[in-house]
């Protein structure tokens, strides 16, 4: 047998306590049950993703292109501060 020891924030930890014990297990018995699921299968058993900034969507690379362009050729560019904080996703 191994000891492996894991560093939570306090609520993380006291969440997560909770949780197992509704289940009717203990910390212990929840990763053992987490580790033999991604054993089996080889893979972690939950998605884990990196959501894309929202700056950087298809519609904002086309106007920041667009505003490339016309800077290249002289022109100035503005844009009001409600089309930069819709640019942002905000």
């Amino acid at each position: 047998m191994t000891t492996v020891s894991l560093r939570f924030d306090d609520n993380t930890k006291k969440e997560l306590d909770e949780m197992c014990a509704e289940m009717g297990m203990n910390l212990t018995t929840f990763f053992m049950i987490y580790a033999k699921k991604a054993l089996r299968e080889r893979s972690i058993p939950f998605a884990i993703d990196a959501p894309i900034d929202p700056f950087y969507s298809q519609s904002n690379m086309t106007q920041i292109e667009k505003a490339k362009s016309q800077v290249e050729s002289g022109h100035i560019v503005t844009k009001s501060l409600e089309e930069l904080e819709k640019m942002s996703g905000e």
